[in-house]
């Protein structure tokens, strides 16, 4: 049988206008060799939740699953079409909330599926996410072994320790979402769970992780309550990550991450 080799590209939080036209303009030039795309857009509107208008927008530029996090409430109508949106994904740990923790998707390669969690580690009060993951990686393995799990959280071992956790499970990659800072520590752990601290941000270049320098500034200086906004120089980063997954067994091979600067077009 000849082996399998499926191929995510996963974006980093997408921060704005200038985050979705980057990866609109990166997926048009995208490699033929790329199988699933997954883009964390809990920042994608205006820099806070996600509207309606731009997750169809998102999807019309070739995202296959879209991941969020503690913003993804931000943006009140996510109420009203989250339920219907098949592509976007709510971490697991609201289990209360409307719309689903998980999905399983369809691949050239087979089936997918993509799990998104909360970490509790200096973040706002959830349950845990140890349990609803574990139940849920026994219940997709039905289905298939490719399973990846977008971990929103702001400590590094937190994330780290998950990510050996879950390669007892057989999960294929735990990548980490949130600080917008892209982290050079890339591994496969037992030689399962591709892996990354955080993959970054797809956003304005000259700004302060997606937000405008002065408005940053001004919330450092003084503490203040103040309103952020989103940064919008003509340039953009995009931090991404690539991870190659044998589809039959579900083992991660390789993961290479993405750091390119460049610059917008209209």
């Amino acid at each position: 049988m000849q082996e399998q080799k499926l191929k995510i590209l996963f974006f980093g939080d997408i921060v704005g206008k200038a985050g979705r036209y980057a990866v609109r303009d990166f997926l048009a030039d995208k490699s033929s060799d790329i199988d699933f795309v997954v883009a964390n857009v809990e920042n994608a509107s205006h820099g806070f939740g996600l509207t309606e208008k731009n997750y169809n927008e998102l999807s019309e530029y070739g995202i296959d699953c879209m991941t969020s996090g503690n913003h993804i409430w931000d943006k009140k109508e996510i109420l009203n079409y989250i339920d219907d949106a098949e592509r976007l994904i709510r971490p697991i740990n609201y289990p209360e909330a409307q719309g689903r923790g998980y999905g399983i998707f369809e691949t050239p390669k087979g089936k997918i599926a993509v799990i998104n969690a909360l970490g509790r580690n200096f973040m706002p009060v959830f349950d845990s996410p140890r349990y609803p993951i574990e139940k849920v990686v026994e219940t997709v393995k039905q289905e298939t072994k490719v399973i990846l799990i977008d971990f929103h959280a702001e400590a590094s071992a937190e994330k780290m320790c998950y990510a050996k956790y879950f390669s007892q499970f057989g999960v294929s990659a735990l990548i980490g979402t949130h600080t917008h800072v892209q982290t050079a520590d890339e591994r496969i752990f037992d030689g399962q769970t591709a892996y990354i601290t955080d993959v970054g941000y797809c956003g304005d270049y000259e700004s302060i992780i997606g937000m405008d320098y002065e408005s940053s500034l001004s919330h450092i200086l003084t503490m203040l309550p103040s309103r952020f906004e989103v940064a919008n120089s003509g340039s953009a980063v995009i931090n991404a990550v690539t991870v190659t997954v044998d589809a039959e067994t579900g083992k991660a091979e390789e993961i290479n991450r993405i750091n390119i600067k460049t610059v917008l077009q209209e």
